[in-house]
């Protein structure tokens, strides 16, 4: 009977907890939906007590009589505007800790900024809510404590800056968690103990200098250079590992000194073939030009000259009728291709895949039209990758209105950009009246350029490539943004690049055929040209008076390796104040952009999340704001271009 008794309460027990778990499923699926299930009235609430329980020296225009997305400095919403998914605020002043159940409220948060403020008090532990961040930059704060114990909540993470904080204690193993992370940061603590093992796959640049760390630098780290764990206590640092690229003669970090270095057998050999490479190249340049002078004087006289003379009809007017002009949708062009030929013109540039002209049309219309040459697919290829490029409509993508094809002319028509392109704009001559670019105008090109990529890179179900990512071939929109031109080329074009060109400069050592551009290569082109901004050189410069060349990326690698970071920057820059910070980061991103292996280099939509998370920009493209923004964008004007 006792035995009975026993077994039927242990029975109830059983049932009762069987109950009890079933109402705690209960309770926190439903939890779990109220926390997705948030609103941007619930968004706006949190932004509110967040601003009222933080101390803080500037003011923001948060009020509840405006809207929350666009209006409110700082913040952006998603497309639908429903939620709020970034949150900048550098600078602003903030003092004293992150008050606790404001930000954490905001679960669609994936940006947060709080850099460059005077945050103290310990890591917030309440921002394990926060699960679809993506990018969390808390750097030049007063943060102090140990870090987070487990990071396994934001495993979306592919960008974590905590450095220049008082942050002790040892590094979390945890952080091997997050497998999409790209940008690890934590230098300039107070970190102690040995480096776990973190195996990052995703890990384009780390960080872990001037703190307190020791013992040995675990292996898969150990691809990082020396800088990354410099001003610590360890008993070796990684051990020099000879690449294909240190074996050449490293460039000096001032282009305008030669180098006195013995050259090895090898170097001169290289020196040999190249000279003889140039000397062929030059000579079949030379037989080209005699041919085709006829031809090319039955089009445009093409001298440059800015006067009014009609072009001679390259096009020839014995073409069937089905050869005509053609626009897309939506072009307010109106003119034909007659009217084209009878058109004042002038050459802008030659490049890789053809001749860009201007050409003003007796109603006073100005548009570019681009002159392709070593097209080798048909008429119905040709066709369809222009309808591909021709749907393309962004803001940060130069829009082709129509094009022309017959069997012996290819043509692309384009609107014409005034200011010229960004190789115009950043290499044109240099004197008394040259007005330079300024770092926010840098900026705003990188920006756009990498939205604009990064646009074409998802159109065609994600297989569209540009494959011609240069400086010449990016513009400045009504907004002062980069916008790029010329997509899609190499897959219809057969040329033949000169060994040593600037077009080489910016591709990527992969690529031998341009035919077999990648997107992984575009982002290689435009780490270049991101270089570019930032260090005001041209990708491949041949030194006056010498037959060296120097590669922008080996150069900028090379100064960056002997810790001469400074010396890389444009003079240019060197006049505005308060940059330093966003220029290092940017290099950070540029150098994440131009690694050698493919397969390590960021996606471009990733690219635009890491600029974008370097100050608040305005989703729109009309405003950039910042507290420690230099002088206002120059109105430049240029009279001609190159694509």
């Amino acid at each position: 009977m006792v035995l009975e008794k026993r077994f039927m309460n242990f029975e109830l027990e059983m049932c009762s907890r069987r109950m009890l778990s079933v109402v705690l499923a209960l309770w926190l699926a439903i939890s779990a939906a109220g926390v997705g299930a948030g609103s941007l009235a619930e968004d706006e609430k949190a932004l509110i007590d967040f601003l009222n329980a933080s101390s803080h020296g500037r003011g923001l225009n948060w009020s509840p009589a405006t809207g929350v997305c666009g209006q409110w400095t700082g913040v952006n919403c998603n497309a639908d505007g429903s939620r709020v998914v970034s949150l900048h605020l550098p600078g602003i002043g903030f003092s004293g800790p992150i008050p606790p159940n404001t930000l954490s409220r905001l679960s669609a948060l994936q940006i947060l900024s709080l850099r460059s403020n005077r945050f103290s008090g310990s890591f917030p532990p309440d921002f394990a809510n926060l699960t679809a961040l993506t990018g969390l930059h808390l750097q030049f704060n007063r943060l102090s404590g140990p870090l987070p114990f487990d990071f396994s909540p934001w495993k979306n993470l592919t960008v974590l800056d905590l450095s220049f904080n008082h942050f002790n204690g040892s590094i979390p193993s945890s952080i091997s968690n997050l497998t999409l992370l790209t940008i690890l940061d934590l230098s300039n603590n107070s970190l102690s103990g040995q480096i776990p093992d973190l195996e990052l796959p995703s890990l384009q640049f780390i960080n872990l200098s001037n703190n307190h760390l020791n013992g040995t630098i675990p292996k898969f780290l150990q691809i990082h250079p020396n800088s990354s764990y410099s001003g610590n206590d360890f008993t070796s640092l990684v051990p020099p590992t000879p690449s294909p690229e240190s074996l050449l003669p490293a460039p000096s970090p001032s282009p305008g000194l030669t180098t006195k270095k013995k050259l090895s057998e090898s170097a001169i050999l290289g020196i040999i073939v190249g000279g003889c490479a140039s000397l062929f190249a030059l000579l079949a340049l030379f037989f080209y030009l005699c041919c085709s002078r006829g031809n090319a004087e039955n089009y445009v006289s093409g001298k440059g000259s800015k006067g009014d003379h009609s072009p001679e009809k390259a096009v020839t007017r014995k073409e069937d009728e089905n050869n005509r002009l053609v626009f897309f949708e939506g072009c307010t062009f109106a003119f034909d291709l007659e009217d084209l030929l009878r058109a004042s013109a002038e050459v802008l540039g030659k490049g890789t895949f053809g001749t860009a002209y201007k050409a003003a049309l007796e109603d006073a219309t100005t548009v570019v039209v681009k002159r392709l040459k070593d097209v080798i697919v048909g008429k119905r290829d040709f066709e369809q990758l222009m309808e591909v490029v021709g749907r393309i409509k962004h803001e940060n993508v130069v829009e082709l209105k129509g094009y022309y094809y017959s069997k012996d002319e290819k043509l692309m028509v384009y609107d014409y950009y005034s200011q010229g392109s960004v190789s115009s704009l950043l290499h044109g001559k240099r004197g008394q009246d040259r007005i330079p670019l300024d770092w926010e105008t840098r900026l705003r090109i990188a920006l756009g350029a990498a939205r604009g990529i990064a646009c074409i890179h998802n159109e065609n179900n994600g297989k569209l490539v540009h494959g011609n990512i240069k400086s010449s071939n990016v513009f400045l929109n009504n907004q002062q943004y980069g916008c790029v031109s010329d997509m899609g080329l190499p897959s219809i074009s057969n040329p033949m690049v000169p060994p040593v060109s600037r077009t080489a400069g910016y591709r990527a050592p992969e690529v031998v055929d341009t035919r077999k551009a990648s997107q992984a290569s575009d982002v290689y082109s435009y780490g270049v040209l991101l270089l570019e901004l930032l260090t005001g050189k041209s990708p491949i410069q041949i030194l006056g008076g010498t037959d060296e060349v120097i590669h922008l990326v080996r150069w900028v690698q090379s100064v960056v390796r002997e810790e001469w970071t400074a010396e890389v920057f444009d003079v240019e820059l060197m006049r505005y104040p308060n940059i330093e910070e966003e220029m290092v980061e940017t290099l950070q991103i540029a150098m994440s952009c131009v690694v050698r292996t493919p397969e390590r280099r960021p996606k471009m939509i990733e690219v635009v999340q890491m600029i974008e998370g370097l100050r608040r920009f305005d989703s729109s493209n009309h405003t950039l704001t910042e507290a420690s923004t230099p002088t206002p964008a120059h109105d430049t004007q240029a009279t001609s271009t190159s694509q």
